[in-house]
């Protein structure tokens, strides 16, 4: 009987292929990103606005002045050649309407004024040139030559001058060829000017006359790019500073909550390790006690060769009730108050209590000289941060070394405070994980001292660091908070 070839490869559908892992959010990244690009497009468009308000206010202003002194100068030519004061400049300028027209007035007066009107409009500063219609939009005089006598009809800035009877007045940067009124005699260097001045009949109704300058005034071009550059030279220290001081703000938010997420994320976990230990803790202690006990009563009736084991097994269930007792404390809530703690009186004790290992282990004690401060902290667990650090550090020097003990910086904020030993020492990777529980380099260590040590220190707003090498020792630095007196 033939058999079919069994494959043993097993194909996944492709809908059941787990997503890719999600890269985490990055808050300040995206905070830096999109708060530069809001910063940017504010600060641009207040530049903008700015810009375009400067210019324009300034041609509005130059367009101004420059109005009333073409109103001031028709009128003071009328008047110095006494042609009555019913007349007015815009009645005498159009020299088509001489023969026969206001025989009231003196031709040659007439000619006159307008001759001296003319030469000083011809005259004014920065003008490059200077155009005067007729209500039909005939050029009736014109700086240059060549356009007196056109027509110009496609002109919307000087019909709307006429047809509403106001000044007009632009800017511009590039001159059209295409548009017959600007046939410059000198063609502009950048921004000129336009400008559009009605000039009225004795009954201030009708429009007579159109004045068409066009001018390039330097000082004012120099004086807009100053200010054009004062303005965009604010807006961008004003944009980085707001930008770096919103950054800076958002930096120092993103680290207190890393720091708390960290925390939270401890908290969790010491509260499951606490409700597991304590669940294990509370499984063990009896059987214990019953072995204890029962070892102890065994002892007590035999006094033969067994008695070595149970010994042994007394020994070993002590030793398992002392890595309960510490794992307990170790995961335990540290709900303790601060308070002030003599530090000297702290150490001293610990040291007195370890006097006799140390002696017994060949380690010397270099004490240095300890100032008479005070700390934030809780005496019996103060003791107990220093009696974990002495047990680690007799730990590592089984051969006999010195335990240094010395304060390395000391403000009246804080005071550092140095543990150092010359025994094994750690290797990277034995550092790293030091502060992680139940990690531990000792043969039958629990692995929770340190583990205690940071969380106190943690706990009162100190802080604790260790640094080692193999082969020449650890040394750890406590942080403390001093009271403020």
């Amino acid at each position: 009987m033939d058999i079919a070839p069994r494959s043993d490869a097993i194909e996944v559908p492709a809908g059941n292929e787990l997503a890719a892992p999600r890269k985490p959010f990055n808050l300040l990244r995206w905070y830096a990103w999109v708060s530069l690009a809001i910063i940017v497009s504010v600060a641009a468009g207040l530049g903008l606005i700015s810009s375009r308000f400067i210019i324009d206010e300034s041609v509005e202003r130059d367009a101004l002045l420059t109005a009333q002194f073409i109103t001031s100068i028709a009128d003071a030519e009328v008047r110095h050649v006494s042609i009555p004061n019913v007349r007015t400049m815009g009645e005498l300028l159009d020299p088509r309407t001489d023969p026969g027209n206001l025989p009231d007035v003196d031709p040659d007066a007439r000619r006159k004024a307008r001759g001296e009107f003319l030469d000083h409009i011809a005259h004014l500063p920065d003008m490059l040139l200077a155009n005067i219609y007729a209500p039909d939009l005939t050029v009736i005089w014109s700086t240059n030559p060549a356009l007196i006598g056109k027509l110009i009809d496609t002109d919307d800035d000087l019909a709307r001058a006429f047809e509403y009877k106001m000044r007009v007045s632009a800017s511009y940067h590039n001159f059209e060829q295409a548009r017959a009124e600007q046939k410059f005699v000198t063609p502009p260097e950048q921004l000129f000017i336009e400008n559009y001045i009605p000039l009225f009949a004795a009954d201030g109704e009708h429009v007579t006359a159109m004045v068409e300058i066009y001018k390039e005034p330097h000082d004012l071009i120099v004086r807009i790019e100053h200010g054009l550059i004062l303005i965009w030279l604010a807006i961008t220290v004003g944009a980085a500073l707001v930008y770096v001081g919103l950054y800076g703000i958002m930096h120092r938010a993103a680290r207190l909550l890393a720091v708390q997420q960290k925390r939270l994320i401890n908290n969790e976990t010491y509260v499951a390790l606490g409700e597991v230990s304590s669940a294990v803790a509370h499984s063990l202690r009896n059987p214990l006690a019953s072995i204890r006990s029962s070892a102890e009563l065994a002892q007590a009736f035999d006094e033969g060769p067994a008695q070595r084991n149970i010994n042994d097994i007394i020994s070993q269930v002590d030793r398992m009730s002392q890595w309960i007792r510490q794992m307990l404390q170790s995961l335990r809530p540290l709900n303790d108050e601060a308070v002030a703690v003599d530090l000297t009186l702290a150490l001293q004790d610990s040291l007195q209590t370890y006097a006799v290992p140390l002696a017994r282990g060949g380690v010397s004690l270099d004490l240095q000289p300890l100032p008479a401060v005070q700390v934030l902290g809780h005496p019996a667990l103060l003791r107990q941060i220093f009696s974990s650090l002495i047990a680690n550090a007799l730990e590592s020097m089984d051969q006999g070394g010195r335990l240094r003990i010395e304060v390395v910086r000391h403000d009246r904020r804080g005071l550092t405070l140095r543990l150092s030993d010359n025994g094994r020492g750690m290797s990277e990777v034995q550092q790293r994980m030091a502060f992680r529980p139940f990690f531990t380099t000792k043969q039958g260590g629990l692995g929770v001292g340190l583990v205690l040590v940071k969380r106190i220190m943690e706990r009162f707003g100190g802080t604790v660091r260790l640094s080692s090498s193999e082969g020449h020792g650890t040394r750890v630095s406590l942080n403390f908070r001093l009271v403020r007196n």
